[in-house]
């Protein structure tokens, strides 16, 4: 996974030869200047979609660029996404850094302490430790941390509160503290993990399991089975890692410059609810970076539309939502066709708000999702959940609703 051996990097224009595996591709211009840096969970897959499907006038200026493309598989996603970032912090393309400076990044940060932290942080001074980035998805990173440190525990305590605990923390019962918290193992015994995480953001796994196997071999071989389970574990966890939160955002939509400008991507779901009229209710379901955020759902009883007229409350509910300060959303999915999504893009109209706006409507035949609106960019799973999410939302609502105007009429 490092740089230097990069030479193996196979160079094409022909997509369909690109193989369906993890890995990274580096786009590149008739000069040989590269444009762009991007990770993918199916190569083949990734690359093709800036080639078979239109885009935001930025993308569609780069892929006029595009002279070849170079990749390299990885085992993971998890990899992909380390090695992309040592690319970008390499060769700068300027698809990759452009609209984004560098405090905007983040980095993973390893403190330099007794027993050392690992932290996310922004900008390019190093005053804590070893420092690996940029990252140019907050949320990649956030998920690559997580998954890593069910494989490598690391301690978050501060240096003054290791080995003072009373009790174990919460982290150290679910696996992901070492026991730092408690005095459970030596300061040597807990570098020897954070070196092997230093290894593999240095792109060294083959290291790291040549090590395990061999310490595996020598704690069998002193009759250490509790340490040698353990160990086994370890490297099971290593050959396979688990990094399904990472693939959604890899290998379905093309980089999007707002993907990359915000630290989160808010995609808000609405969908009215009514049997005639009657108790009729207005959802609105949230999403961040493709996960439901339900403490930030809200519902609406409709409250100015007689009779059964979707259109009609859907502008209410908007109407109502777009007078709080709430956080704007980068799309607005709605669950209706085309008279839904036009009388959406008036109400933005009317608050002179610009957000997109995509309608799912069933299709003729109810079985077939039709997308209304530009999804470009956007993973069209994703929005399918929104809306599907929302739908739920709104039926439970309604269902509150009606039991309670029937014992109360």
């Amino acid at each position: 996974m490092r740089v230097d051996n990069f030479c193996v990097i196979k160079k094409t224009m022909k997509y369909d030869n690109f193989p369906t595996t993890p890995g990274v591709y580096l786009m590149k211009d008739k000069h040989g200047v590269l444009l762009y840096v991007g990770k993918a969970a199916n190569l083949k897959r990734r690359v093709g979609s800036y080639f078979n499907r239109s885009h935001e006038m930025r993308i569609e200026s780069m892929v006029s660029q595009i002279h070849s493309i170079e990749y390299r598989k990885t085992e993971s996603v998890l990899e992909a996404l380390i090695l992309e970032a040592e690319l970008i912090k390499k060769h700068q393309p300027p698809f990759n850094v452009r609209e984004k400076d560098d405090r905007s990044f983040l980095y993973v940060e390893i403190t330099n302490e007794d027993f050392p932290r690992v932290l996310l942080v922004r900008g390019k001074s190093s005053i804590f430790g070893e420092r690996f980035g940029p990252f140019v998805s907050a949320h990649d990173i956030r998920e690559a941390t997580r998954i890593l440190r069910r494989i490598f525990p690391w301690n978050i305590h501060t240096q003054e509160k290791i080995g003072k605990g009373k009790r174990s923390c919460f982290d150290y019962q679910i696996g992901l503290c070492p026991g730092t918290c408690i005095g459970a193992l030596s300061q040597k015994e807990y570098k020897k993990t954070i070196g092997h995480l230093v290894l593999f953001f240095k792109g060294k796994k083959k290291r790291i399991v040549t090590e395990l196997e061999k310490e595996m071999a020598q704690v069998s071989n002193a009759l250490d089975f509790e340490k040698a389970i353990k160990l086994k574990r370890q490297l099971f966890s290593l050959r396979h890692i688990q990094d399904t939160a990472l693939v959604s955002d890899s290998s379905i939509s093309v980089p999007d410059s707002r993907f990359q400008i915000l630290d989160f991507v808010r995609i808000e779901g609405y969908d009215i609810s009514n049997i005639s009229g009657p108790s009729a209710v207005g959802s609105m379901a949230v999403f961040i970076n493709g996960k439901p955020k339900k403490d930030e759902y809200r519902k609406f009883r409709i409250k100015t539309v007689a009779g059964a007229n979707d259109v009609a409350m859907l502008e209410e509910v908007l109407r109502r939502r777009f007078t709080h300060s709430w956080q704007q959303p980068n799309i607005i999915l709605i669950d209706g066709g085309l008279p839904q999504v036009h009388r959406a893009e008036k109400v933005l109209r009317d608050f002179k708000i610009k957000i997109p706006v995509v309608g799912i409507a069933k299709g003729p035949d109810r079985k077939k999702n039709e997308f209304i609106g530009d999804t470009s960019g956007h993973n069209e799973g994703i929005l399918i959940k929104v809306r599907d999410e929302a739908h739920r939302f709104a039926i439970t609502y309604h269902k509150v609703v009606r039991k309670h105007n029937m014992f109360h009429s």
